[in-house]
Protein backbone atom coordinates (compact mmCIF):
# COMPACT_ATOMS: atom_id res chain seq x y z
CA UNK A 1 0.00 0.00 0.00
CA UNK A 2 1.56 3.54 -1.25
CA UNK A 3 2.09 5.57 1.82
CA UNK A 4 0.49 9.32 1.66
CA UNK A 5 3.00 12.18 1.74
CA UNK A 6 1.86 14.15 4.70
CA UNK A 7 0.91 17.79 4.14
CA UNK A 8 -0.63 20.88 5.84
CA UNK A 9 -2.55 23.08 3.50
CA UNK A 10 -1.17 26.49 2.12
CA UNK A 11 -3.01 28.93 4.15
CA UNK A 12 -3.08 27.19 7.36
CA UNK A 13 -0.52 27.46 10.41
CA UNK A 14 1.04 24.34 11.93
CA UNK A 15 3.18 24.95 15.10
CA UNK A 16 6.11 23.33 17.04
CA UNK A 17 5.82 22.43 20.69
CA UNK A 18 7.99 25.08 21.63
CA UNK A 19 6.21 28.07 19.50
CA UNK A 20 3.19 26.55 20.54
CA UNK A 21 4.09 27.06 24.14
CA UNK A 22 4.60 30.73 23.13
CA UNK A 23 1.68 31.59 21.41
CA UNK A 24 -0.13 29.74 24.50
CA UNK A 25 1.60 32.55 26.61
CA UNK A 26 0.11 35.11 24.39
CA UNK A 27 -3.64 34.06 24.90
CA UNK A 28 -2.99 33.25 28.74
CA UNK A 29 -2.53 36.91 28.75
CA UNK A 30 -5.10 37.92 26.60
CA UNK A 31 -7.30 36.05 28.78
CA UNK A 32 -6.59 37.28 32.10
CA UNK A 33 -5.95 41.20 30.89
CA UNK A 34 -9.78 40.87 29.34
CA UNK A 35 -10.82 39.33 32.86
CA UNK A 36 -9.45 42.42 34.22
CA UNK A 37 -11.80 44.53 32.70
CA UNK A 38 -14.58 42.47 34.04
CA UNK A 39 -15.02 40.63 30.49
CA UNK A 40 -16.62 37.14 30.32
CA UNK A 41 -14.87 34.68 27.67
CA UNK A 42 -17.82 33.40 25.14
CA UNK A 43 -17.32 30.29 22.70
CA UNK A 44 -19.49 30.40 19.64
CA UNK A 45 -19.78 27.17 16.92
CA UNK A 46 -17.07 26.92 14.34
CA UNK A 47 -19.66 26.24 11.92
CA UNK A 48 -22.84 28.21 11.07
CA UNK A 49 -26.26 28.39 9.44
CA UNK A 50 -25.30 30.40 6.00
CA UNK A 51 -27.90 32.51 5.95
CA UNK A 52 -26.94 33.38 9.59
CA UNK A 53 -23.41 34.41 8.79
CA UNK A 54 -24.55 35.82 4.80
CA UNK A 55 -27.24 38.15 6.82
CA UNK A 56 -25.64 40.98 5.90
CA UNK A 57 -22.49 39.11 3.64
CA UNK A 58 -22.43 39.08 0.14
CA UNK A 59 -19.89 40.34 -2.01
CA UNK A 60 -16.35 39.96 -1.11
CA UNK A 61 -17.60 38.39 1.91
CA UNK A 62 -19.53 35.65 -0.46
CA UNK A 63 -16.52 34.73 -2.51
CA UNK A 64 -14.41 34.24 0.92
CA UNK A 65 -16.44 31.96 2.99
CA UNK A 66 -15.62 28.57 2.74
CA UNK A 67 -19.48 27.18 2.53
CA UNK A 68 -20.81 23.26 1.65
CA UNK A 69 -23.33 21.13 1.42
CA UNK A 70 -24.28 18.33 4.67
CA UNK A 71 -27.03 16.40 3.20
CA UNK A 72 -30.05 19.16 3.06
CA UNK A 73 -27.85 22.05 5.77
CA UNK A 74 -26.23 24.88 3.90
CA UNK A 75 -23.62 25.12 6.09
CA UNK A 76 -20.33 27.65 6.11
CA UNK A 77 -17.31 28.11 8.63
CA UNK A 78 -17.21 31.98 10.20
CA UNK A 79 -15.24 34.59 9.01
CA UNK A 80 -14.89 36.25 11.68
CA UNK A 81 -16.06 36.41 15.13
CA UNK A 82 -18.22 39.57 15.26
CA UNK A 83 -20.92 38.31 13.08
CA UNK A 84 -21.39 35.04 15.13
CA UNK A 85 -21.78 37.49 18.66
CA UNK A 86 -24.53 39.59 16.51
CA UNK A 87 -26.04 36.09 16.90
CA UNK A 88 -26.30 35.09 19.75
CA UNK A 89 -26.66 38.55 21.60
CA UNK A 90 -30.18 38.16 19.35
CA UNK A 91 -30.57 34.57 20.06
CA UNK A 92 -30.15 35.19 23.84
CA UNK A 93 -31.11 38.29 24.75
CA UNK A 94 -33.41 37.58 27.15
CA UNK A 95 -30.95 35.92 29.12
CA UNK A 96 -28.11 38.37 28.94
CA UNK A 97 -27.11 41.19 31.00
CA UNK A 98 -26.48 44.82 29.76
CA UNK A 99 -24.13 45.89 29.00
CA UNK A 100 -22.94 42.30 28.02
CA UNK A 101 -19.17 42.44 27.88
CA UNK A 102 -17.22 39.11 26.49
CA UNK A 103 -14.13 38.42 25.05
CA UNK A 104 -13.39 35.44 22.42
CA UNK A 105 -10.32 33.99 21.49
CA UNK A 106 -11.38 31.72 18.22
CA UNK A 107 -9.96 30.29 14.80
CA UNK A 108 -12.21 32.30 11.64
CA UNK A 109 -11.74 31.12 8.07
CA UNK A 110 -11.66 33.27 4.82
CA UNK A 111 -10.66 31.38 1.34
CA UNK A 112 -8.41 34.00 0.21
CA UNK A 113 -5.14 33.96 -1.37
CA UNK A 114 -2.21 32.71 1.22
CA UNK A 115 0.67 34.86 1.77
CA UNK A 116 3.55 36.31 3.33
CA UNK A 117 1.85 36.41 7.34
CA UNK A 118 -1.72 35.94 5.48
CA UNK A 119 -3.64 32.76 6.49
CA UNK A 120 -6.82 31.39 5.57
CA UNK A 121 -7.34 29.95 9.09
CA UNK A 122 -6.59 32.20 12.03
CA UNK A 123 -7.11 32.81 15.46
CA UNK A 124 -8.73 36.28 16.09
CA UNK A 125 -9.18 37.56 19.61
CA UNK A 126 -11.77 40.17 20.25
CA UNK A 127 -13.59 42.00 22.97
CA UNK A 128 -16.99 43.65 22.54
CA UNK A 129 -19.52 45.63 24.60
CA UNK A 130 -22.84 45.62 24.52
CA UNK A 131 -25.61 47.99 25.31
CA UNK A 132 -29.55 47.73 25.62
CA UNK A 133 -30.74 50.42 23.53
CA UNK A 134 -28.10 52.76 24.55
CA UNK A 135 -24.15 52.32 25.59
CA UNK A 136 -22.15 55.55 26.85
CA UNK A 137 -19.31 57.19 25.36
CA UNK A 138 -16.74 55.93 28.04
CA UNK A 139 -16.87 52.80 26.87
CA UNK A 140 -15.38 53.81 23.84
CA UNK A 141 -12.44 55.53 26.22
CA UNK A 142 -12.01 52.09 27.44
CA UNK A 143 -11.74 49.96 24.71
CA UNK A 144 -8.15 51.54 23.89
CA UNK A 145 -7.30 51.47 27.31
CA UNK A 146 -7.63 48.37 28.07
CA UNK A 147 -5.35 47.60 23.90
CA UNK A 148 -2.77 49.96 26.05
CA UNK A 149 -2.89 47.52 28.88
CA UNK A 150 -2.78 44.36 27.15
CA UNK A 151 0.05 45.37 24.80
CA UNK A 152 2.13 46.61 27.78
CA UNK A 153 1.90 43.43 29.24
CA UNK A 154 2.99 41.54 26.61
CA UNK A 155 6.06 43.12 26.57
CA UNK A 156 5.46 45.88 23.59
CA UNK A 157 6.40 49.30 24.50
CA UNK A 158 6.42 50.81 20.82
CA UNK A 159 3.42 51.25 19.50
CA UNK A 160 0.52 54.14 18.66
CA UNK A 161 -3.40 53.82 19.25
CA UNK A 162 -4.38 55.64 16.19
CA UNK A 163 -7.98 57.38 17.14
CA UNK A 164 -10.85 58.82 14.96
CA UNK A 165 -14.61 59.35 15.08
CA UNK A 166 -16.91 58.80 12.15
CA UNK A 167 -18.79 61.56 12.75
CA UNK A 168 -16.42 64.04 11.92
CA UNK A 169 -15.76 62.71 8.69
CA UNK A 170 -19.38 62.01 7.87
CA UNK A 171 -20.34 65.69 9.09
CA UNK A 172 -16.98 67.19 7.22
CA UNK A 173 -18.22 65.52 4.02
CA UNK A 174 -21.64 66.71 4.71
CA UNK A 175 -20.35 70.29 4.75
CA UNK A 176 -18.86 69.79 1.04
CA UNK A 177 -22.24 68.50 -0.35
CA UNK A 178 -20.89 64.89 -0.61
CA UNK A 179 -23.12 62.69 1.94
CA UNK A 180 -23.65 60.72 -0.59
CA UNK A 181 -20.34 59.10 -1.85
CA UNK A 182 -19.20 59.36 1.90
CA UNK A 183 -18.78 55.53 2.08
CA UNK A 184 -17.14 55.60 -0.97
CA UNK A 185 -14.53 58.16 0.36
CA UNK A 186 -13.63 57.09 3.79
CA UNK A 187 -13.18 53.53 1.62
CA UNK A 188 -10.43 55.38 -0.34
CA UNK A 189 -9.09 57.71 2.36
CA UNK A 190 -8.49 54.34 4.29
CA UNK A 191 -5.88 53.21 2.24
CA UNK A 192 -3.39 56.69 2.62
CA UNK A 193 -1.10 54.53 4.84
CA UNK A 194 -1.04 51.81 1.50
CA UNK A 195 -0.97 53.81 -1.33
CA UNK A 196 0.19 57.37 -0.21
CA UNK A 197 -2.08 60.91 -0.73
CA UNK A 198 -1.18 61.13 -4.56
CA UNK A 199 -2.50 57.74 -5.66
CA UNK A 200 -5.90 58.40 -3.10
CA UNK A 201 -5.81 61.79 -4.63
CA UNK A 202 -6.57 59.98 -8.15
CA UNK A 203 -8.98 57.66 -6.67
CA UNK A 204 -11.11 59.99 -5.25
CA UNK A 205 -11.02 61.85 -8.87
CA UNK A 206 -11.87 59.03 -10.99
CA UNK A 207 -14.58 57.57 -12.38
CA UNK A 208 -15.95 55.46 -9.67
CA UNK A 209 -16.30 58.80 -6.96
CA UNK A 210 -15.76 61.72 -9.62
CA UNK A 211 -15.01 64.46 -6.94
CA UNK A 212 -13.27 67.53 -8.05
CA UNK A 213 -9.94 68.18 -7.85
CA UNK A 214 -11.29 71.27 -5.35
CA UNK A 215 -12.87 68.90 -3.50
CA UNK A 216 -10.06 66.08 -3.40
CA UNK A 217 -7.44 68.88 -2.36
CA UNK A 218 -10.00 70.04 0.38
CA UNK A 219 -10.17 66.40 1.77
CA UNK A 220 -6.82 65.84 1.70
CA UNK A 221 -6.07 69.11 3.40
CA UNK A 222 -8.54 67.91 6.08
CA UNK A 223 -7.35 64.55 6.75
CA UNK A 224 -3.35 65.65 6.96
CA UNK A 225 -4.76 67.93 10.12
CA UNK A 226 -1.97 66.91 12.55
CA UNK A 227 -0.03 67.69 15.85
CA UNK A 228 -0.34 67.15 19.63
CA UNK A 229 -3.93 65.81 20.55
CA UNK A 230 -4.48 68.94 21.92
CA UNK A 231 -3.48 70.54 18.34
CA UNK A 232 -6.04 68.54 16.48
CA UNK A 233 -8.69 69.01 18.50
CA UNK A 234 -8.27 72.81 18.48
CA UNK A 235 -7.58 72.35 14.52
CA UNK A 236 -11.11 70.41 14.48
CA UNK A 237 -12.94 73.41 16.76
CA UNK A 238 -12.34 75.80 12.99
CA UNK A 239 -15.00 73.60 11.31
CA UNK A 240 -17.44 73.49 14.28
CA UNK A 241 -20.70 75.32 14.08
CA UNK A 242 -21.57 74.00 10.61
CA UNK A 243 -23.00 70.64 10.59
CA UNK A 244 -24.65 68.83 13.72
CA UNK A 245 -23.22 65.72 13.09
CA UNK A 246 -19.99 66.71 12.89
CA UNK A 247 -19.97 68.65 16.27
CA UNK A 248 -21.50 65.29 18.03
CA UNK A 249 -18.04 63.71 16.55
CA UNK A 250 -16.09 66.27 17.52
CA UNK A 251 -17.18 66.12 21.28
CA UNK A 252 -17.07 62.51 21.36
CA UNK A 253 -13.97 62.30 20.51
CA UNK A 254 -12.75 65.43 23.04
CA UNK A 255 -14.48 62.87 25.81
CA UNK A 256 -12.52 60.07 24.48
CA UNK A 257 -9.22 61.79 24.70
CA UNK A 258 -9.68 63.21 28.19
CA UNK A 259 -10.83 60.26 29.49
CA UNK A 260 -7.76 57.86 27.81
CA UNK A 261 -5.95 60.14 29.98
CA UNK A 262 -7.45 59.15 33.03
CA UNK A 263 -7.19 55.65 32.14
CA UNK A 264 -3.58 56.05 32.41
CA UNK A 265 -2.94 56.10 28.44
CA UNK A 266 0.09 57.35 27.61
CA UNK A 267 -0.11 60.45 25.45
CA UNK A 268 2.93 58.50 23.27
CA UNK A 269 0.53 55.58 23.03
CA UNK A 270 -2.37 56.92 21.58
CA UNK A 271 -3.17 60.05 18.66
CA UNK A 272 -5.78 61.50 17.04
CA UNK A 273 -5.39 60.87 13.17
CA UNK A 274 -7.87 61.32 10.89
CA UNK A 275 -7.08 59.22 8.04
CA UNK A 276 -8.58 56.66 10.17
CA UNK A 277 -11.43 55.94 9.10
CA UNK A 278 -12.27 52.18 8.75
CA UNK A 279 -13.42 50.37 5.74
CA UNK A 280 -16.74 48.35 6.90
CA UNK A 281 -19.52 50.34 6.81
CA UNK A 282 -21.12 49.65 9.85
CA UNK A 283 -18.60 51.66 11.79
CA UNK A 284 -20.93 54.89 13.41
CA UNK A 285 -18.37 56.18 16.43
CA UNK A 286 -15.02 56.28 17.28
CA UNK A 287 -12.60 53.88 15.25
CA UNK A 288 -9.22 52.67 16.52
CA UNK A 289 -6.26 51.46 14.83
CA UNK A 290 -2.81 50.09 16.47
CA UNK A 291 0.36 50.03 14.78
CA UNK A 292 3.96 49.41 15.69
CA UNK A 293 5.76 52.44 15.60
CA UNK A 294 9.28 50.09 14.55
CA UNK A 295 7.95 48.01 11.80
CA UNK A 296 5.21 50.53 10.12
CA UNK A 297 5.22 48.02 7.08
CA UNK A 298 2.76 45.15 9.10
CA UNK A 299 0.13 47.86 9.20
CA UNK A 300 -2.80 47.89 11.98
CA UNK A 301 -2.59 44.78 14.83
CA UNK A 302 -5.54 45.81 16.59
CA UNK A 303 -8.47 47.65 15.10
CA UNK A 304 -12.18 48.04 15.45
CA UNK A 305 -15.13 50.77 16.72
CA UNK A 306 -18.51 51.88 17.79
CA UNK A 307 -21.35 50.48 15.87
CA UNK A 308 -25.05 51.38 16.39
CA UNK A 309 -26.55 48.39 15.63
CA UNK A 310 -24.61 44.67 16.24
CA UNK A 311 -28.01 42.54 15.49
CA UNK A 312 -30.09 44.57 13.08
CA UNK A 313 -30.16 41.26 10.55
CA UNK A 314 -31.53 38.99 13.58
CA UNK A 315 -33.91 40.91 15.66
CA UNK A 316 -35.67 44.47 16.21
CA UNK A 317 -33.65 45.74 19.46
CA UNK A 318 -31.16 48.26 19.19
CA UNK A 319 -27.97 46.74 20.47
CA UNK A 320 -24.91 49.41 20.49
CA UNK A 321 -21.72 48.33 20.62
CA UNK A 322 -17.90 48.94 20.45
CA UNK A 323 -14.96 46.56 19.95
CA UNK A 324 -11.79 45.59 19.04
CA UNK A 325 -9.99 42.56 17.34
CA UNK A 326 -6.47 41.74 17.23
CA UNK A 327 -5.56 38.74 14.62
CA UNK A 328 -3.70 37.34 16.59
CA UNK A 329 -2.10 34.19 14.29
CA UNK A 330 -0.79 37.38 11.85
CA UNK A 331 0.47 39.00 14.75
CA UNK A 332 2.37 36.10 16.45
CA UNK A 333 4.11 34.96 12.86
CA UNK A 334 5.37 38.72 12.28
CA UNK A 335 6.86 38.99 15.96
CA UNK A 336 8.20 35.37 15.00
CA UNK A 337 10.07 36.82 11.92
CA UNK A 338 10.70 39.82 13.91
CA UNK A 339 13.01 38.23 16.58
CA UNK A 340 10.57 39.86 19.10
CA UNK A 341 9.24 36.67 20.56
CA UNK A 342 11.16 36.25 24.04
CA UNK A 343 13.20 33.02 23.59
CA UNK A 344 14.28 32.95 27.34
CA UNK A 345 11.08 31.88 28.98
CA UNK A 346 10.57 28.91 28.98
CA UNK A 347 8.75 26.60 26.39
CA UNK A 348 9.11 23.29 27.98
CA UNK A 349 6.47 20.80 28.65
CA UNK A 350 7.35 20.06 32.10
CA UNK A 351 9.33 21.61 34.53
CA UNK A 352 10.47 18.26 36.07
CA UNK A 353 11.76 15.08 34.69
CA UNK A 354 11.94 12.23 37.11
CA UNK A 355 14.38 9.55 36.66
CA UNK A 356 13.39 6.83 38.31
CA UNK A 357 16.84 4.29 39.13
CA UNK A 358 14.91 1.87 40.65
CA UNK A 359 12.38 -1.11 39.66
CA UNK A 360 9.64 -0.22 42.05
CA UNK A 361 8.02 3.05 40.54
CA UNK A 362 6.11 3.84 43.98
CA UNK A 363 8.26 6.09 45.53
CA UNK A 364 8.75 8.27 41.85
CA UNK A 365 4.92 8.37 41.93
CA UNK A 366 4.46 9.85 45.28
CA UNK A 367 7.52 12.32 44.49
CA UNK A 368 5.67 13.18 40.71
CA UNK A 369 2.43 13.68 42.92
CA UNK A 370 3.97 15.73 45.47
CA UNK A 371 5.52 18.30 43.06
CA UNK A 372 2.10 18.56 41.13
CA UNK A 373 -0.04 19.41 44.21
CA UNK A 374 2.44 22.19 44.58
CA UNK A 375 2.07 23.23 41.05
CA UNK A 376 4.90 21.88 39.25
CA UNK A 377 4.52 20.27 36.08
CA UNK A 378 6.25 16.87 36.13
CA UNK A 379 6.81 13.98 33.79
CA UNK A 380 7.81 10.77 34.82
CA UNK A 381 10.03 9.18 32.42
CA UNK A 382 10.14 4.96 32.49
CA UNK A 383 10.88 3.73 29.13
CA UNK A 384 13.48 1.18 29.06
CA UNK A 385 16.08 3.68 27.52
CA UNK A 386 19.79 4.27 28.32
CA UNK A 387 20.64 7.17 30.92
CA UNK A 388 22.50 9.18 28.12
CA UNK A 389 18.77 9.13 26.14
CA UNK A 390 16.89 10.30 29.45
CA UNK A 391 18.82 13.33 29.85
CA UNK A 392 18.59 14.07 26.33
CA UNK A 393 15.69 14.15 26.09
CA UNK A 394 15.24 16.36 28.48
CA UNK A 395 17.77 18.83 26.99
CA UNK A 396 15.74 18.26 23.97
CA UNK A 397 12.80 19.89 25.56
CA UNK A 398 14.51 22.07 27.47
CA UNK A 399 12.78 20.55 30.61
CA UNK A 400 14.98 22.93 33.59
CA UNK A 401 15.10 20.38 36.60
CA UNK A 402 16.05 16.52 36.49
CA UNK A 403 15.49 14.68 39.26
CA UNK A 404 17.26 11.14 40.21
CA UNK A 405 15.41 8.62 42.73
CA UNK A 406 17.72 5.64 43.45
CA UNK A 407 17.66 3.49 46.56
CA UNK A 408 20.33 5.57 48.20
CA UNK A 409 18.01 8.61 47.78
CA UNK A 410 15.06 6.72 48.64
CA UNK A 411 16.49 5.47 52.10
CA UNK A 412 17.77 8.64 53.02
CA UNK A 413 14.77 10.11 52.24
CA UNK A 414 16.03 12.94 49.74
CA UNK A 415 15.68 13.95 46.20
CA UNK A 416 18.86 14.32 43.75
CA UNK A 417 17.86 17.32 41.49
CA UNK A 418 20.36 19.10 38.99
CA UNK A 419 19.32 22.39 37.26
CA UNK A 420 19.91 21.34 33.40
CA UNK A 421 21.14 25.42 32.58
CA UNK A 422 23.78 25.70 35.75
CA UNK A 423 24.55 22.36 36.39
CA UNK A 424 24.17 22.53 39.68
CA UNK A 425 22.88 19.29 41.69
CA UNK A 426 21.48 19.11 45.16
CA UNK A 427 20.41 16.60 47.46
CA UNK A 428 17.85 17.59 49.82
CA UNK A 429 14.55 16.80 51.55
CA UNK A 430 11.46 16.81 49.42
CA UNK A 431 10.11 19.44 50.44
CA UNK A 432 12.91 21.89 50.49
CA UNK A 433 13.78 20.34 46.43
CA UNK A 434 9.81 21.94 46.08
CA UNK A 435 10.63 25.02 47.50
CA UNK A 436 14.42 25.02 45.38
CA UNK A 437 12.58 24.21 41.78
CA UNK A 438 9.46 26.82 43.16
CA UNK A 439 12.21 29.89 42.93
CA UNK A 440 14.18 29.31 40.34
CA UNK A 441 11.10 28.70 38.01
CA UNK A 442 9.87 32.09 39.35
CA UNK A 443 13.21 33.67 38.45
CA UNK A 444 12.89 31.63 34.81
CA UNK A 445 9.61 33.17 33.99
CA UNK A 446 10.14 36.88 34.79
CA UNK A 447 9.87 38.77 31.61
CA UNK A 448 7.45 39.42 29.05
CA UNK A 449 6.45 37.20 26.20
CA UNK A 450 7.41 39.90 23.45
CA UNK A 451 10.58 41.80 23.55
CA UNK A 452 9.60 45.37 23.29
Amino acid sequence: MAKMTPRTLSGFMELLPAPQQQMERIMEVLRRTYSLYGFTPLDTPVIESSDVLLAKGGGETEKQIYRFQKGDADIALRFDLTVPLAKYVALHYNDLTFPFRRYQIGKVYRGERAQRGRFREFYQADIDIIGDGKLDIANEAEIPAIIYKTFSTLGLKRFQIRVNNRKILNGFYSMLGLSEKSGDIMRTVDKLDKIGPEKVKTLLMGEEIALTEEQADEILKFIAIGGTNAQVLDALQGYAGKDEIFDQGLSELQTVVKYLAAFGVPEENFAVDLTIARGLDYYTGTVYETTLLDHPEIGSVCSGGRYDNLAEYYTDKKLPGVGISIGLTRLFYVLGEQGMLNPELPTAPADVLILPMTEDLSAAISLATLLRENGIRAQLHCEQKKFKQKISYADKLNIPYVIFLGEDEINAGVVACKDMVTGEQTKLEPAATVYRIKAGLDARNTGSVILG
